[in-house]
């Protein structure tokens, strides 16, 4: 890279053809797996801001990009979606879920 190329983002796989498909092509490379796992994290932080940033209406949407990366990383750490969901599942069962909406502010 020189000092006048941005760094690459990490996109889902359909983009290339559609960026062909709308007259461009795309400069693209395959990461290696230290920059797919750095780009993964990368991505999260960015898909997670896009959530806090969304109004209710788009919420969900964002919320289904933080998933796919979720799940992209798990799979990335040799975990699939049944394993993940075990280990979210235990966690839940030994220290709670969020569904009671409690807020800690400290011990007295």
């Amino acid at each position: 890279m020189n000092s006048y190329s941005k760094p690459g983002k990490l996109v889902r796989n359909r983009i290339p053809q559609i960026i062909r498909d709308g007259g461009a092509e795309p400069a693209v490379h395959t990461a290696g797996r230290g920059e797919y796992r750095q780009s993964l994290r990368d991505k999260l932080g960015e898909e997670v801001a896009e959530f806090l940033a969304a109004d209710d209406d788009a919420a969900p949407e964002e919320l289904a990009d933080v998933l796919e990366v979720v799940h992209a990383l798990a799979a990335d750490l040799g975990v699939d979606e049944e394993q993940l969901e075990k280990i979210r599942a235990a966690k839940a069962a030994e220290r709670g879920d969020f569904s009671d909406r409690i807020i800690w502010t400290g011990n007295r």
